[in-house]
């Protein structure tokens, strides 16, 4: 059974989402949240496995409240609320350490699918955000740039480092990518530890970001 707390300011969408998630699945809500602080208070009485974690709230928000959690409790998952009105939000809230993203108005049924992806180790970018997140970084990315070729490999990863990225950023758990490359788990683990280090980051979205940023993958 995976463990969740739901953090939403809106008491109608926190009370719905429960009922939704506990009727049609073996995720159990064990709390819930009004704001950042909640949140966070509420990860470390509970220390529940997932968090779905509003952006815009009163007191603190779900950017500020997300670094917080993922500094002091990490192993927590959190996954990103969302509209398309959030998109910086979003990146910013990536770049904090969250698994993912998700839209509030999503079909239930991909919702529960993408909680159990991320508690299982995947990373949650819905294919109707994601070209919206790459677009914005790269319009970012582009201002005052000249005209020169970027360099697509600065931080010396090897084609399979590089691919195992690659699948980090379509999703695909551990268990996923040592299939696809038909590489043993603990191989796959290795990739990812040598990934993290060469380009200094903790976690895979922050991965994802810096690769996506930097030029070092494109949009999929």
């Amino acid at each position: 059974m995976i463990k969740a707390i739901i953090v939403e300011d809106q008491e109608l969408l926190r009370k719905s989402l429960k009922i939704v998630l506990e009727s049609m699945s073996d995720i159990r809500i064990i709390g819930m949240a009004s704001n950042g602080e909640e949140a966070i208070q509420l990860c470390e009485e509970e220390n529940p496995d997932v968090v779905l974690m509003d952006i815009q709230m009163p007191v603190m928000d779900g950017v500020k409240a997300t670094a917080e959690i993922k500094q002091r409790m990490p192993h927590i998952k959190v996954i990103i609320l969302t509209t398309f009105q959030d998109i910086t939000h979003v990146l910013n809230a990536l770049h904090a350490g969250a698994e993912g993203y998700i839209l509030k108005a999503v079909d239930p049924q991909f919702l529960v699918n993408g909680i159990k992806l991320v508690y299982h180790g995947g990373t949650l970018i819905p294919q109707e955000l994601a070209k919206e997140v790459f677009q914005s970084i790269q319009n970012g990315s582009n201002k005052g740039a000249d005209h020169t070729d970027p360099m697509k490999n600065p931080y010396e990863l090897s084609q399979q480092e590089l691919k195992v990225l690659k699948y980090l950023a379509q999703g695909l758990s551990n268990k996923a990518i040592s299939e696809r490359m038909f590489l043993s788990l603990g191989t796959v683990k290795n990739y990812i530890s040598s990934i993290y280090s060469k380009l200094e980051v903790k976690n895979r979205s922050s991965a994802i970001m810096k690769a996506i940023e930097e030029r070092i993958i494109k949009e999929k």
